[in-house]
């Protein structure tokens, strides 16, 4: 785990409650309560705003409109440290027209850098790839 600054893609959160990938969740879990403890993790509202879609349908068992208002409060609120702005903005229409990336993942790129992170833990983009001083780390390789 890392002191460096780090951003957690919504993939992160939807593992931990995963009981068909206990090793995944329990690595994410982990993420998570480092990100917390240190104070270095961070997400953007995108990734909450993910997170409450999955939580909602594709879970097995949905979330309850009273546990999703838990786990916003006691674990995306305290990460929410990245929110969105114009300039944020162009940057993700340029990361996803220069390196080809999905509108949404260049918003999550986007916000890893406007959040000076070092690392962005996700599963979803090619792991090692590096966008100015962010690479991407797989933490579940």
């Amino acid at each position: 785990m890392s002191a460096a600054r780090h951003f957690l893609d919504t993939n992160i959160f939807v593992y931990t409650f995963d009981l068909e990938a206990p090793e995944k969740a329990t690595r994410a879990e982990n993420l998570i309560a480092e990100a917390l403890a240190s104070g270095a993790g961070m997400i953007s509202y995108q990734v909450a705003q993910e997170f409450v879609a999955v939580a909602r349908k594709p879970f097995r068992t949905p979330m309850s409109f009273e546990q999703i208002e838990r786990y916003w409060l006691t674990t995306l609120r305290p990460l929410l440290l990245v929110h969105s702005s114009p300039g944020m903005f162009i940057r993700a229409l340029d990361l996803a027209r220069r390196d080809q990336l999905s509108w949404y993942d260049s918003l999550i790129v986007a916000a890893a850098i406007q959040g000076e992170c070092e690392i962005l833990y996700s599963e979803d983009l090619q792991h090692g790839r590096r966008f100015g001083d962010l690479v991407i780390q797989n933490p579940f390789l």
